[in-house]
């Protein structure tokens, strides 16, 4: 289920986001980037809907996942 970005609470998504942004361990090359600028780059994939917030039933988790990707995976339930 996709939970709207905007129907949650402000400090609520930014903690989502953060805790996503410090498990995911992308490497980004040689520029570091800070935490707060992969946080303000998760918002605005948020935004434009590239990116989105799923709360799976079965496993009682909230998850921030590409849309793509949740759509194929919702196809082949």
């Amino acid at each position: 289920m996709i939970i709207p970005y905007n129907d949650i609470d402000q400090a609520t998504l930014n903690n989502l986001i953060e805790y996503y942004v410090l498990r995911e361990g992308t490497d980004y090359g040689e520029q570091e980037i800070s935490l707060s600028e992969k946080v303000s780059s998760v918002k605005r994939q948020l935004k434009s809907g590239e990116v989105v917030i799923v709360y799976s039933e079965l496993h009682e988790t909230v998850n921030l996942m590409p849309k793509q990707v949740f759509l194929q995976q919702a196809a082949t339930e």
